[in-house]
């Protein structure tokens, strides 16, 4: 029972265990439900954050038990590091932006976000691929996409900076 559990958990509720992109969905499916939260329930960002962080630390533990008995260290199944990668930038996006806003401007930051997430996933810049390749554990599975995200938020960054 607890072993399904866990496994519903650290798969998005088996969004892990589409074929082909795996990581895409899941990163997808965040965006998605960010949105619905932030600006239909109007969930503020800031107590979101509390949440994130519980999720991030449920991960650590929750990846380790999955992951113990298998040669792959980080198994495509594995979506829940992208949950919370995708999350820190549009988080943070919400956090800054904390007015009301066009949707229209919400979704194509939302839409840049995910893009430029999925990029840096994918390509693995450093540090993005140091915790990819030197730590076969939970950490290092949840890491990279930490990492990935925060690269989408210093690019953000950049373009606030440049743009005023």
């Amino acid at each position: 029972m607890l072993k399904n559990i866990n496994s519903l958990f650290v798969t998005m509720f088996g969004i892990g265990k589409l074929p082909k992109i795996p990581g895409s969905y899941a990163s997808l499916v965040t965006v998605i439900f960010l949105y619905i939260l932030f600006h239909i329930f109007l969930v503020p960002p800031d107590l979101f954050l509390y949440f994130l962080i519980a999720i991030y630390i449920t991960s650590l533990f929750a990846v380790n038990i999955f992951i113990k008995d298998l040669t792959n260290k980080d198994p495509k199944e594995v979506v829940i590091d992208e949950f919370i990668g995708q999350s820190i930038p549009i988080c943070l996006y919400e956090i800054a932006h904390n007015e009301a806003t066009n949707p229209t401007r919400v979704l194509t930051f939302y839409f840049i976000m995910f893009i430029l997430f999925r990029i840096f996933d994918i390509v693995k810049p450093y540090p993005v691929s140091y915790y990819d390749k030197n730590f076969k554990n939970s950490f290092g599975v949840i890491m990279d996409d930490v990492c990935a995200g925060l690269y989408v938020v210093v690019i953000l960054v950049l373009y606030m900076i440049i743009k005023t």
